[in-house]
């Protein structure tokens, strides 16, 4: 799990009400543009652009950590609906509406012997801790169809579970264990279990079960 080390001390480090997100930006926006441009109007802690392991291109959002909330309203307030590179890029306070993230610990485990049933996977998967749900998929004939999904009550839950199952038997077979993809439909598509979800659980964490000045020479990049 090493991945996530960077991000974990993002987490334990930062003030959830003095993170804003930032969304819909352009692919040229880096790490270090999105800094520059926030300091124009306040001191930036940290930035993190989620991005694709095999590309290394971000996912169209990040995520800044300002030194106090008032820091992030204000920066909320100025940068809404400004074009970066041609895009009207969208702000929000990451603890404000969490509602709007489809964030949790959801396991795709495949190769599944046509006899696991969705108690044969809750029964397999519950030691390693709260599940909220377990599905095995079925064709519209009824049909198995080879996988299935686990719900875990926390990430930490979830990445043991990979730990101890991935690549092992059930039922007689090997089976395969990792974050699900989410749908291509869903406004951020990507995979359950990344960097900047475990942001947004952290945020908010009381709410569910998962606790989820002058621009200098930036004027040709943005108006």
């Amino acid at each position: 799990m090493s991945g996530h080390v960077q991000m974990s001390t993002f987490v334990e480090e930062k003030n959830p009400e003095a993170i804003i997100y930032i969304g819909d930006l352009d692919p040229q926006v880096t790490d270090d543009i999105l800094f520059e441009l926030l300091l124009q109007f306040a001191p930036v802690v940290k930035v993190n652009l989620p991005k694709d392991k095999l590309t290394n291109q971000h996912l169209g959002y990040g995520f800044v950590e300002m030194v106090t909330p008032e820091d992030a309203a204000y920066c909320i307030e100025v940068l809404q609906g400004i074009e970066v590179f041609g895009k009207a890029i969208k702000v929000r306070n990451t603890a404000s509406d969490p509602s709007q993230f489809d964030i949790g610990a959801k396991l795709f485990v495949g190769s599944l012997d046509s006899e696991v049933t969705d108690q044969v996977l809750h029964e397999a998967f519950s030691q390693f801790g709260q599940i909220l749900n377990t599905h095995v998929c079925y064709d519209e004939s009824g049909c198995h169809r080879g996988f299935g999904f686990v719900s875990y009550n926390g990430f930490d839950q979830a990445d043991a579970a990979i730990a101890a199952m991935n690549n092992q038997y059930l039922s007689g077979r090997v089976i395969k264990v990792s974050y699900a993809k989410k749908e291509g439909g869903k406004r951020q598509a990507g995979t359950y279990g990344s960097d900047a979800e475990r942001l947004l659980a952290s945020n908010q964490a009381p709410a569910g079960p998962m606790g989820m000045g002058p621009m200098g020479g930036m004027g040709g990049m943005m108006r």
